[in-house]
């Protein structure tokens, strides 16, 4: 009796790559950021010059109003019709036309200094703080009910990479809202760090330091969490596939939610932080100051700059950072490092779930799968 021939091997479709280890995120988020900062910056000079119009600056004059009466030391009133700056075109306008365009780039350096260090740890550390949390109260269902556990991991990321990161964005914010002048107070970045430093000592390099905090938590939380559900809808109703559409798609949307939630907070972070020695008593003083000097309105100044910058920049540097993380990963996977390998298992906790990994990480760096070759084999089986 002859026996029936083995059946032929049946192909199976490859297993989707490991996530990216934690170092090609980290890197990833970095150079993501800055690319963003590069295209985006006049766009949130502008935001500044808009969000401090109103106030005196430390050589006693209002650098965006024309003239005002001081209702308290470090505070003017003005009308509307006194404000130098009125719209983001306008405000743009202006300070090219009188200062030049290079004025739109004061405080780039510290910029680039301050995403370098500030979105490698709030963006490349956010899904692996994650993955730790989920650990620790041992949950599932992270599509669904867990949202609290996003919002947890995003705003400690965004906590430390402020505390890391502050004396770039006082810098930074500083010599956007200075006029480039000749008598202007720094004459470059490392002045600026070594004037305050020397002036105001360590405090006052880590001036409102816990109003960033504040804003960069609401930020951060706002930011990464509505773009982490936001792409992970449109997946999961098979609305885009993982490409760039999608990705620019969540991008924008995280955008308005952040700019919504986080423009007060960050209104007062930018007056308080600007403000010369003894203007403020604290940012809870700052910000009982703005209200009364315009009420709720003068929280959302700068709100349409805001909002464009905010979304331009979360285009930008979402798109950049996936398409970054996956080719850094792909050269990285075929060097056949163990050390990446281990670090990868390592970070991502592994599940048979589908849903306990979120659109920001695995469904982010996982390709479509080939289908072709599942039909192959099954039209095979079927002919036998």
């Amino acid at each position: 009796m002859v026996s029936p021939p083995p059946p032929p091997p049946t192909e199976t479709a490859p297993s989707a790559p490991s996530p990216p280890p934690l170092g090609v995120r980290f890197v990833s988020a970095g150079l993501a950021a800055c690319v963003a900062d590069l295209a985006t910056f006049p766009l949130d000079t502008a935001k500044v010059r808009l969000q401090i119009q109103g106030e005196v600056s430390p050589r006693g004059h209002d650098p965006g109003a024309g003239v005002g009466v001081g209702t308290r030391p470090g505070v003017l009133s003005l009308s509307r019709n006194d404000f130098k700056y009125r719209g983001m075109i306008s405000t743009v306008h202006v300070i090219t036309r009188e200062e030049g365009v290079r004025a739109l780039y004061n405080g780039l350096v510290a910029g680039l200094q301050r995403q370098l260090c500030f979105a490698s740890i709030r963006i490349g550390l956010y899904d692996s703080v994650k993955q730790t949390y989920i650990g620790i109260f041992n949950a599932k269902d992270v599509s669904g009910s867990n949202v609290g556990l996003r919002i947890l991991a995003a705003i400690t990321t965004g906590a430390v990479a402020v505390s890391a990161a502050q004396p770039t964005d006082v810098v930074k914010v500083r010599m956007q809202a200075e006029k480039r002048t000749k008598n202007a107070r720094y004459k470059g970045c490392l002045d600026a760090y070594r004037t305050i430093g020397s002036t105001e000592g360590i405090r006052g390099l880590w001036k409102g330091v816990l109003p960033n905090i504040t804003r960069n938590a609401v930020v951060n939380a706002a930011e990464l969490v509505s773009y982490d559900l936001i792409k992970e809808w449109l997946l999961r109703r098979r609305l885009m596939s993982d490409r760039m559409p999608c990705h620019f798609v969540s991008a924008f949307g995280a955008g308005f939610c952040t700019t919504v939630v986080a423009s007060p907070v960050d209104v007062v972070k930018t007056r308080y932080m600007n403000s010369p020695p003894g203007v403020y008593r604290g940012a809870v003083d700052c910000a009982v100051a703005t209200y009364r000097a315009g009420g709720l309105v003068a929280f959302y100044k700068g709100f349409t700059p805001s909002f464009l910058r905010i979304s331009s920049w979360n285009i930008v540097m979402f798109v950049t950072y996936e398409q970054l993380k996956r080719h850094i990963h792909r050269v990285t996977s075929s060097w056949g490092h163990p050390r990446d390998q281990l670090l990868s298992s390592s970070v991502t906790p592994k599940s048979s779930s589908p849903s306990s990994a979120s659109a920001f990480s695995s469904a982010v760096e996982a390709p479509e799968a080939d289908s072709s070759i599942i039909e192959r084999s099954q039209s095979k089986t079927n002919n036998q």
